[in-house]
């Protein structure tokens, strides 16, 4: 990043030679202020024309166009975008079709203009340091308040809706009263599955809190187009005993900001968020009072049609999808196991059919955290030596194919039904000779 200060620094005295000025602009300026590093710099070039702009940039570096006819440069190595200013029309839905047209005589108000959010419209000369606020920006950021800069501009894009609401996550800030009501009349409808899941991600990976995503999106009356499934669970009673938090809705809240908690030690951090955000869609579909009880009896299986409908309206990606629905539909087990202290067979059974097994556990942990009042037994050590102890077996010989094979057996229509048995044979501790001895006579048995 200090590379990157003092190259858009070089930039901007070149610049200033020729009579124009740069500014850092959008999340650095913002970023900054707060205390924040941030790992990209934007810099807008005001007065040149964009050769004159192209000609210091090939003197500093070799050049990429990320976008020429945008106004967009950047320059190899380095994490620094440049860009003239511009002004951008939408001609078609969602955050797709776009007219745009650079025009470096704008002046800084009127580029700060197309700006989504006023604490985003903030700039800084890149050599005196000057900040330019033309909309109250500086006072919103002090207040904590994110406001949109510009009725007309801020509907042209649907997709500004879930970006208010990830940086109201990210940052704990308020939607301010007009942006509110602004965003409750914009349709979301023609946005991709991937700027959904994109915007969705930095509120899951970014935010310490992320369930303000969601209530952001909730007090914006904006969850039914992509998070039906979470909206479903708004007044799904639990019972009080173990969950005194309240509904599923608020319920699901807090375990994902407990897993907030612990994406950092997961191996797959936000399929890791998006499983705590989908664990308990089933609760919705299967909730019931009985002799006086409030039940949620397979909550774990049946929600599994409803997660995979959330997860295909986001991404095709089916290793993300399998992740999801396998920690869904196990995430009950681990704490279950440890209630009953059960055997090691048991465990290892629960950590041969997860794809995670560790994840498994954080998602179990989050889960347990995420309701009141907390569980007075601290369950984890029973739950990560039996862990280990799975590690360890996994880690030792077992009966493969080529070993039935070698000992005179021909592969059939039994064939995998003999590996399945050999394999529950090692998850019950059998060691690898003793295990190809059982699976002979098994077969023997059989055939005769």
């Amino acid at each position: 990043m200090k590379n990157d200060i003092q190259l858009a620094n070089q930039i901007a005295q070149k610049v200033a030679r020729l009579g124009g000025r740069a500014y850092f602009v959008g999340g650095c300026v913002r970023d900054g202020l707060l205390g924040i590093e941030c790992a990209d710099i934007d810099i807008e070039v005001h007065g040149l024309a964009p050769a004159a702009l192209e000609e210091i940039l090939d003197s500093v570096g070799r050049r990429m166009e990320v976008g020429k006819s945008f106004g967009i440069y950047a320059l190899k190595g380095h994490s620094l975008d440049i860009a003239l200013p511009r002004k951008e029309r939408a001609v078609g839905h969602g955050h797709r079709d776009f007219k745009i047209s650079v025009d470096p005589h704008i002046g800084t108000c009127e580029a700060a203009k197309r700006r989504d959010f006023t604490i985003g419209a903030l700039m800084q000369d890149v050599l005196t340091g000057e900040i330019v606020d033309h909309f109250g920006g500086l006072q919103d950021l002090k207040k904590g308040i994110l406001r949109h800069v510009d009725d007309n501009t801020f509907s042209e894009d649907p997709l500004r809706v879930l970006r208010g609401a990830q940086f109201a996550a990210r940052f704990e800030m308020k939607i301010a009263e007009e942006t509110l009501k602004l965003c409750k009349a914009i349709q979301l409808d023609t946005i991709s599955k991937e700027r959904i899941l994109g915007e969705l991600s930095k509120a899951l990976m970014s935010a310490d809190r992320p369930s303000l995503f969601f209530a952001v999106l909730k007090e914006m009356e904006q969850l039914d187009t992509w998070f039906g499934e979470l909206g479903a669970l708004i007044d799904v009673k639990q019972n009080k005993k173990y969950h005194a938090e309240g509904d599923a809705w608020s319920h699901t809240l807090l375990v994902l900001d407990e897993a907030a908690k612990l994406r950092c030690r997961a191996n797959y951090p936000l399929w890791f968020m998006l499983s705590a955000l989908c664990h308990d869609f089933g609760k919705a579909i299967t909730t019931k009072e009985a002799d006086g009880r409030i039940i949620s009896y397979r909550h774990e299986t049946e929600g599994l049609p409803l997660v995979k409908r959330f997860l295909k309206r986001l991404t095709n990606e089916q290793k993300l999808i399998q992740y999801v629905l396998n920690m869904t539909e196990l995430h009950m087990r681990p704490h279950a196991l440890a209630a009953q202290n059960a055997s090691a067979k048991a465990a290892n059974r629960m950590f041969d059919k997860a794809i995670c097994p560790e994840d498994l556990l954080l998602l179990a942990e989050a889960d347990n955290m995420g309701r009141f009042p907390r569980p007075e037994q601290d369950r984890n050590q029973y739950l990560y030596d039996k862990l280990r102890a799975y590690q360890v077996l996994s880690a030792k010989p077992q009966v493969t194919g080529t070993d039935l094979i070698a000992a005179g057996l021909t592969p059939d229509k039994d064939f995998s039904a003999l590996l399945e048995y050999a394999h529950k044979l090692h998850l019950s501790g059998v060691d690898k000779s003793t295990a190809l001895k059982q699976v002979i006579n098994y077969h023997k048995k059989k055939i005769k």
